[in-house]
């Protein structure tokens, strides 16, 4: 009787620090989905998340190389206006 006594002591022992494991993975569960939802937050927030901020960066870069393209076509237009007027028309 002794032994069984003995056993059962062990295996409730043994179930307090297997619920002690379960509370603490319970515990770091729950951390876990607030961190995924403040992730999510991040990512998909449609003022300030990531993706609004991919979306203006890729219209400031539409914006910005048709900007220097123009200042590029302006700049040779200019420089064979000037090389014309002063080789061909003699001025």
């Amino acid at each position: 009787m002794d032994e069984h006594a003995q056993a059962l002591i062990e295996l409730s022992g043994k179930l307090e620090r297997m619920m002690d494991g379960i509370d603490a993975v319970k515990e770091k569960q729950a951390e876990m989905a607030e961190d995924i939802a403040k992730i999510k937050e991040a990512v998909y927030n449609p003022d300030e998340g990531i993706y609004a901020r991919l979306r203006e960066l890729e219209s400031w870069k539409s914006t910005s190389s048709k900007l220097i393209w123009m200042i590029i076509a302006t700049t040779i237009g200019l420089s064979a206006a000037s090389v014309w007027r002063s080789f061909i028309l003699g001025n």
